[in-house]
């Protein structure tokens, strides 16, 4: 036991004496944090009838942000490009986070994005991918499903797809 406290002692010396002096916590801002970045600045438009990534100019990396740029495209010349969306206008989402309940064992949650449109006219399949693809570079959105709102009749529901179902 007494070689114990000596041993003890001893390493309380050697770390008192290596030149270092205690110091008080001092404050030097903020904790470091992180910030997950936006999935992208991109929308997905049209080229020779492909779905082609181009920049979108957007204030800020939320889906919506993104959606909105993605229709706004569709009142501008693009050149090259072209988009499936003229004549559709964006109205707005709603995230759904979903359990999936299966022989009372509750699965993982999944989500889907609810897309609101407005519009007269078909919405094809390359202007469905369009808004799919778009919204699903946000990983969190297994699905999204595109509501069509009508002013003179019921709303209709156009489907629920992954952006792989429609590339």
């Amino acid at each position: 036991m007494k070689a114990h406290r000596l041993l003890t002692v001893a390493v309380l010396v050697a770390a008192t004496a290596c030149g270092i002096s205690p110091t008080d916590v001092q404050d030097r801002g903020n904790a470091p944090t992180t910030r997950i970045p936006p999935p992208s600045k991109t929308i997905y438009l049209l080229k020779d009838g492909r779905l082609v990534l181009e920049p979108a100019d957007v204030d800020n990396d939320t889906v919506g942000s993104l959606l909105g740029a993605l229709f706004d495209a569709s009142t501008k010349p693009l050149g090259e490009r072209d988009t499936a969306l003229r004549g559709f206008t964006y109205i707005g989402i709603k995230d759904s986070l979903n359990p999936i309940q299966r022989d009372e064992v509750q699965l993982p949650r999944t989500s889907t994005l609810t897309v609101y449109i407005r519009g007269e006219g078909t919405l094809t399949d390359l202007g469905k991918a369009q808004i799919v693809c778009t919204a699903q570079q946000d990983a969190a959105f297994e699905q999204v499903r595109i509501v069509r709102e009508n002013e003179d009749r019921p709303s209709r529901t156009e489907g629920r797809y992954t952006c792989g179902e429609l590339k």
